[in-house]
This record gives C-alpha cells, structure tokens and sequence, in this order.
C-alpha cells in the first residue's frame, strides 16, 4: 500500500492576532502556521458531528414518538 505525499500549499490571510494566539494557546502550537492546521481539523469535525446530530434529530421529530409526563404536571 503506497502512502500519497500530502500536498501542502502557500496561503496568505489576514487573521485577527489576537484570535491566533488564542488558538495558539489552546491547542498548545508554537507557530501560526503549526496552529491553523489542528483548527481546520477541528472545524471539519464539529461540522461533521453537527451534519449527523442535526439528521438524527429530524428522523427523531419525523418518528411520532409522543412523550408522556410521568409525574404529573409541572408547577409554573
């Protein structure tokens, strides 16, 4: 099994500094460059996480299951 190179490319940005080093902070980088790589990965799985939570909740509302209060009312 051959291991593909990972092909990096050259980006400018303008970025907040204050963010950065933030993020830089958090998850411990030393450089700005060694911290927009973990926070891409990040920010692909959160939308990941958020994509499969948000299906389960609409196969959850589209199922008809009705709750039932067991103890009663609640006081307001």
């Amino acid at each position: 099994m051959a291991i593909s190179k990972i092909r990096m490319v050259h980006k400018h940005f303008r970025l907040d500094p204050i963010k950065l080093k933030r993020a830089q902070k958090i998850l411990k980088a030393r450089t700005g460059s060694e911290t927009i790589e973990p926070a891409l990965d990040l920010t692909i799985s959160e939308h990941g996480r958020k994509r499969l939570t948000a299906g389960a909740n609409q196969r959850f509302v589209k199922s008809g299951i009705v709750f039932r209060e067991v103890f009663g009312a609640l006081e307001q």
